[in-house]
């Protein structure tokens, strides 16, 4: 099991960090992504951090303000900077396939509940 927290408000150029916190194997054996999904809009695939560390991103238009990272066996970080109002979603993790996250965003499975960022103008 995932779950998220760390969402919440913010004015355009404002910062939030995200968690994702697992519950049963830990972290060190699974990669995991993170995603949004805005209202209407179809999920996107942010990025994945794998077992050993190596970031695979997945969406161009954030890759340069948002960074993924573990400082724990059970607990992901998605580390959101200058935040725009386009960033508005819904954000959850998801645990990869394997140890190692996959060239394209597919396989995610053990999906957190989601937690909610939203950003004013």
């Amino acid at each position: 099991q995932l779950e998220e927290s760390g969402g919440g408000l913010v004015q355009s150029g404002g910062s939030l960090r995200l968690s994702c916190v697992a519950s049963g194997p830990t972290l060190q054996y699974y990669g995991i992504g993170w995603f949004r999904q805005a209202p209407g809009k179809e999920r996107e695939a942010i990025s994945c951090r794998s077992a050993t560390g190596k970031i695979t991103n997945y969406l161009d238009s954030v890759k340069d303000r948002f960074t993924t990272s573990r400082d724990d066996a059970q607990i992901t970080y998605l580390q959101m900077n200058n935040l725009k109002p386009e960033d508005t979603a819904m954000y959850y993790c998801a645990r990869a396939p394997t140890y190692n996250c996959p060239d394209l965003p597919t396989g995610f499975h053990s999906w957190g509940q989601g937690t909610q960022v939203t950003v004013s103008s």
